[in-house]
């Protein structure tokens, strides 16, 4: 760390993001020659050409692109340092309402959540689950202060932030055989298909996927629980369409064949508060948390 400026690992990283100097610049409120006397410094340290002009933006050479990414886990690192010295200085606590669906709350929140509660002791993050509807209804009436939620979430009060795409996938009995290497509309149209429960915003997206290729379905089961669909499909009652974060590892343990679909499907889900929602200690730190699957995954 002798010697090394952290403004100019985060100069150099706007620099690569926003593809030109004066993006960067002007994104923190420098002068074109600032920045690039900063990025020059960078390269002179390393001795490397970190970054060349490509077109018309500005592209990291294969240096440049090793060390981006280690200055966004030295980012994640600060971060990390800020919020622990933060905990230290303002004794974070309180209460956060947040609200998200089934699969995030399964699959996705409870590493982060734990390590949260390992930070601040004293914030109570109270998790709500439901689909994108009742989240954002709750969220209107301040019966939740902040949601994870598929989009679209509409709505002038809302403030939207995308943070993670989840695509989807497809997922057979291990002992099926002949599986393509990826699942059409047509193809698990044939199929007994096991689908989420009607009125969630990811059977919405599957119901639009196949209608899409112009392929009537009738699910054989509709269900809310992933669990009890990846369960029925192990049992080789059919098959099923999930968020690829609902099967991370599930062909690993052999119970399930996971396989992509074709046309490629994903949803988005986003961060949402109310514009005017004032924000607490505890609540920015649950809302910085969230954010931080933009770099994360």
């Amino acid at each position: 760390m002798r010697g090394l400026n952290l403004d100019h690992l985060r100069i150099f990283l706007d620099v690569i993001e926003q593809g030109s100097f004066s993006a960067a610049a002007e994104r923190n409120g420098l002068t074109q020659p600032a920045v690039s006397q900063q990025v020059r410094q960078l390269e002179r340290r390393y001795g490397l050409r970190l970054a060349e002009r490509v077109g018309r933006r500005v592209a990291p050479t294969a240096a440049g692109h090793e060390l981006v990414q280690h200055i966004r886990r030295i980012d994640a690192a600060v971060a990390e340092a800020d919020q622990a010295m933060q905990s230290h200085a303002a004794g974070v606590g309180g209460r956060v309402r947040l609200g998200t669906g089934g699969t995030a709350c399964t699959y996705l929140l409870p590493a982060m959540l734990a390590g949260l509660r390992r930070r601040f002791p004293d914030l109570d993050v109270v998790v709500s689950t439901g689909n994108t509807g009742d989240v954002l209804r709750a969220i209107e009436a301040n019966a939740l202060d902040i949601g994870l939620v598929t989009l679209p979430a509409p709505g002038r009060m809302f403030q939207v932030t995308p943070v993670l795409a989840d695509e989807f996938v497809a997922i057979f009995p291990a002992g099926q055989q002949s599986l393509p290497a990826r699942a059409t509309p047509a193809m698990l149209a044939r199929q007994p298909l096991v689908l989420f429960e009607p009125g969630a915003r990811t059977r919405r997206l599957v119901d639009d996927w196949f209608e899409a290729a112009g392929v009537a379905m009738r699910p054989v089961m509709e269900l809310g629980s992933t669990e009890a669909m990846k369960e029925i499909v192990a049992a080789g009652l059919g098959c099923a369409v999930l968020p690829r974060m609902a099967v991370q590892g599930a062909g690993a343990r052999g119970r399930l064949v996971v396989r992509p679909l074709r046309p490629a499907l994903q949803r988005e889900l986003a961060v949402v508060m109310r514009r005017d929602k004032p924000v607490s200690r505890g609540l920015r730190q649950v809302t910085d948390l969230l954010l931080a699957l933009r770099t994360s995954r």
